[in-house]
């Protein structure tokens, strides 16, 4: 497995909380949840990430 990139983000405090209460329904965490919303996105834009898994 490659190494994972590491990202500083800057977030309105009322996004934060709307993802974490998302992350929380979901029973993932926070970081979980934002990766899963980036690929889905990704995905839904046919922009799929090459070689991720």
């Amino acid at each position: 497995m490659t190494e994972r990139k590491k990202v500083l983000l800057r977030l309105d405090p009322a996004v934060y909380d709307a993802i974490a209460k998302w992350a929380a329904d979901d029973l993932r965490s926070v970081n979980a949840q934002l990766e899963y919303a980036l690929r889905r996105a990704l995905d839904e834009a046919g922009r799929p990430p090459r070689g991720s898994g």
